[in-house]
């Protein structure tokens, strides 16, 4: 198992779980650092490490009418702002090959989509730039499919990878989490990071927008630190129910303290055995 290090923490092998949290999409400067600075203080006073997420650009929602995000050069500048004046990681994702150069001078960590990770171009453009990547599984994958991007993230001669489980399409409207796919997806030698809000996604439940379950995060996240998992993502907002995007699958900033809590302790007990 490979131990990478994004700045100062060191995610893998028998290293605490890192925390990659933040809101969906980024809504404007202040209340992504409210949320950014609450966040770091929560983990602070947790010893958990943390990366702050937020997308510049939201690229596959189900309507014309959805909202996006800022667009990737006021973005940028949020989530750099978010790096000097909170000091925090941060991770965001692209969408093609000419917004990754851009991208790769402010991320720390840059995230390739589910529904586009086996986009290649995107992949290889990405591993160019050396910084860490975070390939989601596709909801149309199989988890032993993943190591076909790897690979092409390897042949770059980038081994800086990170996957992520978020979820399988199961019927329509809906997904389900395999936690078979942890240990296989662990056993390709990189960090493996469960996305517990998107897993909860009810993709266009709604019609014009997707619905979520984030009643069911708790267990969710508990089965998969049990099995092992080396990291959580969790999409968070200090009002949910008036989130621009993703809001009926995320989970409420105020309720991290006592959601995290228990996590602790089991992650404690599986990495210490």
């Amino acid at each position: 198992m490979k131990v990478l290090k994004v700045g100062n923490i060191k995610i893998g092998g028998t290293a605490p779980f890192v925390l990659i949290a933040g809101p969906c999409v980024i809504e404007n400067l202040s209340i992504t650092l409210v949320i950014a600075e609450k966040l770091k203080e929560i983990t602070e006073r947790l010893n958990i490490p943390l990366i702050f997420k937020a997308s510049y650009d939201k690229a596959n929602r189900s309507s014309i009418k959805s909202y996006r995000g800022p667009g990737i050069k006021k973005g940028l500048k949020i989530l750099k702002e978010v790096k000097e004046k909170v000091n925090l990681p941060v991770l965001t994702d692209v969408h093609c090959r000419e917004e990754v150069q851009p991208t790769a001078e402010v991320a720390d960590v840059i995230q390739i989509p589910a529904f586009l990770s086996r986009q290649t171009d995107l992949l290889i453009e990405t591993a160019k730039t050396k910084r860490v990547v975070n390939i989601k599984k596709g909801q149309f994958l199989s988890p032993w499919e993943l190591k076909n991007s790897i690979d092409k993230v390897k042949s770059q001669g980038n081994e800086k990878i990170l996957i992520t489980e978020r979820g399988t399409t199961f019927g329509y409207n809906n997904l389900v989490v395999d936690f078979r796919a942890f240990p296989i997806m662990r056993s390709f030698g990189y960090p493996v990071i469960f996305d517990i809000t998107h897993s909860l996604q009810l993709p266009g439940g709604q019609g014009t927008c997707s619905g979520g379950q984030s009643q069911f995060a708790e267990p969710l996240a508990r089965a998969a630190v049990a099995a092992g998992i080396d990291g959580l993502f969790i999409e968070v907002h200090p009002e949910p129910e008036k989130a621009l995007c993703d809001g009926p699958n995320s989970l409420k900033l105020d309720d991290i303290p006592e959601f995290l809590k228990p996590l602790i302790a089991l992650d404690a007990v599986v990495k210490k055995s």
